[in-house]
């Protein structure tokens, strides 16, 4: 069963050929059996998801369901959850039970979608690799040696080893789409705001975002539509109307402009060209057009992204201090002692370097010379991308440098790290959508293509993705060992 999609799933549920009980109970016996090797849950819901499974049975025998219900997924453990822990891979929030449910969390609940746990992330999201997780780092399952992407590694190595057949992750400079690519899964940031951020643990809020993560283009729609929408508890969620997200996936693609932006071709990978040149050549064949476009001051987006994150950072963990909730150092000398040492031993060092480098850049003498100037970068590359939709409906280019890398390979050199997302953080300063889609193998390896869309222009991205995956089929290949 966990070789199927989520649409089948579905169909299979309604029509009796399984239970959601025994579908829950198939996902677990393999969570039990390969997460061992993989390190992709932090916690395990077992006795919730079967009564939540007992309950979509009794909807579905009723005739009462969603159109989900029944099928089980997992969320990234920075999602609060009620009753569950919810620890950020954090020291600092291992003791952390969450008093409520986030939207999105809620929104599956209603859903009548089964939750099979907490996955494992780089602490906080901070990071390219998952493996600055205080749990240890998750393995890729198509190469137990090398690093699954982050921040949501775990929901990439889960989705790809057939551990959930959806799970949810965020995005705040590519840690959704990065791991997507890396695991060889499809994964969809939306546009900034579509996706309600409240209960969704902040490392910087005007870049986190939201998203699906599941095998194909069909399934992240089917779970977009249920993440999606208005909520006024989210002061950054946009009130727009959610388009039906399946119904435009068979769209005809003719005519269509797909812009390449040279800035991402200039000295990219030979093997990663070829496996984009393949999948461009598969787009011309069912009637697109491309045109080359350019994005100038995309060289400018990690530098800047590398001041934003680690301001916003700075101010969102200041929270974290021992008193209200979470890690609390043992037998502190005085409150100073209590606010030194409950951040120095509950976090980790990815965390502190940002905390210390947003708290310099917002210091006084320097907000100037480094905040508002990288804010002045971020809207020269939001009107980068606002120019080249005048012209192109979606922008296409790769979504990671290169295949997944070793485990500790990049740990002691931060910059090369921070560099693996060198295709992805633009999308983010400009609040825009994008999606990874599997397109190739190098050297057994998956590899993804990045489609970038306008402002709330989901469904055509999904259209663009689920199009291509009907002649391809890199979406449905399974890591051996695991299928």
């Amino acid at each position: 069963m966990h070789t199927k999609t989520l649409k089948e799933l579905a169909q299979g549920l309604r029509a009796r050929e399984f239970s959601s009980r025994e579908l829950v109970r198939h996902f677990l016996d393999r969570i039990a059996r390969y997460n061992p090797a993989l390190n992709a849950f932090i916690t395990v819901t077992e006795e919730a998801a079967l009564q939540a499974a007992a309950a979509a049975d009794a909807k579905l025998a009723k005739g009462e369901s969603e159109p989900l219900t029944g099928v089980p997924l997992a969320h990234k453990d920075i999602f609060c959850t009620l009753g569950i822990r919810t620890s950020c891979g954090s020291k600092m929030l291992d003791n952390f039970i969450a008093p409520y449910d986030a939207t999105v969390v809620e929104k599956c609940k209603r859903a009548g979608m089964p939750l099979l746990g907490k996955l494992n992330m780089d602490e906080f999201a901070m990071g390219s690799s998952n493996e600055t997780s205080f749990y240890g780092p998750v393995r890729n399952p198509w190469d137990l040696a090398c690093v699954p992407g982050g921040s949501s590694g775990g929901s990439a190595a889960a989705v790809a080893a057939g551990l959930t057949p959806a799970a949810t992750g965020t995005d705040t400079g590519g840690s959704i789409r990065q791991p997507a690519a890396l695991c060889g899964i499809t994964g969809l940031k939306p546009t900034y705001g579509r996706v309600s951020r409240w209960g969704m643990v902040a490392f910087a809020s005007s870049l986190d975002q939201g998203g699906p993560m599941a095998r194909s283009a069909e399934d992240c729609a089917l779970l977009l539509q249920v993440m999606a929408g208005f909520d006024e508890k989210d002061s950054t969620s946009v009130d727009a109307p959610v388009p039906d997200y399946a119904a435009a996936l068979d769209q005809d693609l003719a005519g269509l402009r797909i812009g390449l932006p040279k800035e991402f071709f200039a000295d990219l990978d030979a093997a990663m060209a070829q496996a984009l040149e393949a999948a461009i050549a598969e787009y011309r064949r069912l009637g697109v057009e491309f045109v080359e476009v350019s994005l100038p001051n995309i060289q400018l987006s990690v530098p800047a992204y590398y001041v934003i994150a680690p301001c916003e950072c700075s101010s969102n963990l200041a929270r974290y201090d021992g008193v209200r909730y979470g890690y609390r150092c043992q037998n502190p000398k005085d409150l100073n002692d209590l606010y030194l040492r409950t951040r120095a031993e509950g976090f980790g060092a990815e965390v502190k370097r940002r905390i210390l480098i947003g708290t310099y850049a917002l210091s006084a003498g320097y907000y100037d010379a480094y905040y508002l100037k990288a804010q002045k970068i971020r809207a020269l590359i939001a009107l980068d991308f606002k120019r080249a939709f005048e012209t192109v409906d979606v922008l296409l280019g790769p979504t990671t440098p290169t295949p997944a890398f070793r485990l500790g390979e990049k740990l002691g050199d931060p910059i090369a790290m921070y560099l693996s997302d060198i295709f992805t953080i633009a999308v983010n300063l400009a609040g825009l959508p994008a999606m990874s889609v599997p397109a190739g193998f190098i050297d057994g390896k998956p590899v993804g293509m990045q489609l970038i869309g306008n402002y709330f222009d989901e469904a055509r991205l999904l259209n663009l993705a689920h199009r291509y995956q009907q002649v391809t089929d890199w979406h449905k290949r399974f890591p051996e060992g695991f299928a």
